[in-house]
């Protein structure tokens, strides 16, 4: 694998464990109500629903540490992994707002065609 895909394939990873730390821990706090544009209220009735959605992506973060692990025969985890990704940034766009596309799809495209350039 190459070093441009192995950086790509890391800031995906620790993107995750930003969404994670943000849906589980900061989401009602003042920081993830000014990043997320959140009321207080609009977050209070939401925190469950966020910490289980920090829980999934701590999942893909972690599948995308173990693809890594693997260096050159984790390309199939790699793969898996970031195509659960576009399609997740895919469906929040259509769903939810085209930012979690930019956000969340884009940069792990980005790392499935570095993955394939390999």
């Amino acid at each position: 694998m190459s070093l441009a895909a192995t950086l790509a394939i890391l800031i995906v990873a620790l993107l995750h464990i930003a969404f994670l730390v943000l849906e589980i821990f900061l989401w009602d706090t003042k920081l993830g109500l000014r990043l997320l544009g959140h009321s207080r209220e609009s977050a209070a009735s939401t925190k469950k629903l966020a910490a289980n959605q920090g829980i999934y992506n701590g999942f893909l973060a972690a599948g995308l540490f173990w693809g890594l692990s693997l260096g050159a025969e984790g390309f199939t985890v790699n793969l898996f992994f970031l195509c659960c990704i576009v399609i997740a940034g895919l469906f929040g766009a259509v769903t939810v707002s085209r930012t979690i596309f930019y956000v969340q799809g884009l940069p792990a495209l980005i790392a499935l065609l570095l993955l394939f350039l390999t």
